[in-house]
């Protein structure tokens, strides 16, 4: 795998019912989604956008429904070396919730959470090339990484100690405190903010037109909860809710 540490490599929609997921989606971002993988007892899908893989989804199952997983959309940070990266999650707080594991001819990963509770994935990839899931400008990519936490201060500084990751610049957001960037090396990945609730990750998919997504979302069953929203740029963002409660978020032209 060739990105680097700390990039953004993959995202994943965990929900119970994959199939309802696949009519909503494709029709909202243009995605094509793939029929259920031929593991035994596992439904996993994959999402293409036009050019790549973005993602992939997994299905809610009864297992993992009785330990509390609610759907969500959850994004896989790339990593030099999962074990390593899943010690220094423990040492600075975090809370590692399925250890390092092999995925044959996948790659290796773990899932995690930070001091505050936002969940993620690490992961090194077994095979060679590089991870496109995230794209600032392709269509049906994620395009930004949004982190909400109560405790915005001490959540970048984990994230800063785990993946080395800055904050160069920030924009002020008044009785909010400042939206701060983060980078993962030279790349702009997304940014943090202080926000109530449980603390949460939100990729951002790209989509080209914000008008026709929102017709799409609400003629599928979903709900609009913020937005339409014009941020610098001159694009355009929404967050709502999927028809099985995942909460998503788009980017696109008006």
């Amino acid at each position: 795998m060739a990105n680097k540490h700390g990039e953004f490599i993959w995202y994943e929609l965990m929900t119970p019912d994959p199939e309802a997921a696949r009519a909503f989606y494709e029709p909202v971002v243009g995605w094509r989604i793939g029929a259920a993988s031929g593991t035994p007892g596992v439904d996993y899908r994959m999402v293409d956008a036009p050019d790549a893989s973005v993602a992939g989804i997994l299905a809610i199952d009864d297992d993992m429904a009785a330990q509390g997983m609610k759907p969500l959309w959850i994004g896989y940070i790339g990593v030099d070396d999962v074990d390593a990266a899943a010690a220094a999650i423990k040492d600075h707080g975090g809370r590692i919730h399925v250890p390092p594991t092999d995925i044959p001819d996948i790659g290796r990963f773990a899932m995690a959470s930070d001091p505050q509770g936002a969940p993620f994935y690490v992961m090194r990839g077994a095979v060679e090339g590089t991870s496109t899931a995230f794209s600032a400008d392709a269509m049906g990519h994620c395009s930004w990484n949004e982190l909400t936490t109560p405790e915005q201060d001490e959540a970048d500084a984990f994230y800063a100690a785990v993946f080395g990751w800055t904050n160069p610049d920030a924009m002020p957001m008044g009785a909010m405190g400042d939206y701060r960037f983060l980078c993962a090396g030279d790349i702009r990945i997304g940014a943090s903010m202080r926000g109530e609730g449980a603390p949460r990750w939100q990729p951002y998919f790209t989509v080209p037109s914000i008008a026709a997504a929102i017709d799409a979302v609400k003629a599928h069953g979903g709900r609009i909860d913020q937005g339409p929203h014009e941020v610098p740029g001159g694009n355009h963002i929404v967050v709502g809710t999927d028809p099985q409660g995942a909460r998503f978020a788009l980017a696109g032209g008006a």
